[in-house]
């Protein structure tokens, strides 16, 4: 283990944080470890949208009948080498929420943009967040390739703002995941310096192993439904 510097911005104020990583070293997934995960990302997407095609629809038309507006929300976020693609969720929050967001980012004293009892959220938006439901539409996602099923979970553009240091960048050597280490460690309560450090270390330790191990734990989670905002 050796001792990593992540930088982040804050107004003027520069914050170095030193915490335990495995040592930086440029990330390469090729040949036959790759072609599995490619695999498994394609074959468990297409699965899970036939087993979850109700779901689908009773969370389409609940979103319909509650809330004008339209029953996906998309958002361009930055996904592997920081290019852009545009993700997809169901829409758990009132329609034109996102014209709040700057006044909410000015509030936070997070680096992560996850306010708590988010007014903007719709009664069944509370209810898709809080078993994961809004998540969905991202096996669509997975299938164009822009997503894994396990990696880093795609970060805000204002998020991705507030780091300097290309140790934390590395994370941007995979692509984006439906779940990840933090998502199955505390969900939404995990730290901000938790969630980097269980960012980097998936990306240093990836195995095939491991996101079966991972994917199995998020079925668990949520069920549980602990953690979600």
């Amino acid at each position: 283990m050796s001792i990593t510097h992540i930088t982040i911005e804050e107004g003027s104020a520069r914050l170095i944080f030193s915490l335990p990583f495995p040592s930086a070293s440029p990330v390469s997934f090729r040949g036959l470890r790759l072609q599995l995960k490619l695999a498994l990302d394609f074959l468990g997407a297409l699965a899970l949208l036939v087993l979850t095609a109700p779901i689908f629809l009773l969370a389409a038309g609940l979103i319909k009948l509650t809330s004008p507006g339209p029953v996906f929300f998309r958002q361009e976020r930055p996904g592997i080498y920081q290019r852009r693609f545009r993700i997809w969720k169901f829409r758990t929050m009132a329609n034109g929420s996102e014209k709040e967001q700057r006044r909410l980012e000015r509030d936070r004293k997070t680096v992560f943009f996850k306010p708590c009892n988010d007014p903007r959220v719709t009664q069944v938006g509370q209810f898709l967040r809080k078993y994961s439901i809004d998540e969905l539409p991202q096996l669509f996602n997975v299938l164009k390739g822009e997503m894994s099923l396990v990696g880093p979970r795609p970060i805000l553009e204002c998020e991705l703002r507030r780091f300097g240091e290309w140790e934390f960048l590395r994370r941007f050597s995979m692509k984006p995941g439906l779940t990840c280490i933090w998502q199955v460690s505390g969900r939404s309560n995990t730290s901000d310096w938790d969630r980097i450090r269980q960012d980097l270390e998936y990306v240093d330790s990836w195995s095939l192993l491991l996101d079966i191990k991972l994917l199995a734990k998020t079925v668990r989670e949520v069920f549980r439904a602990t953690g979600a905002r």
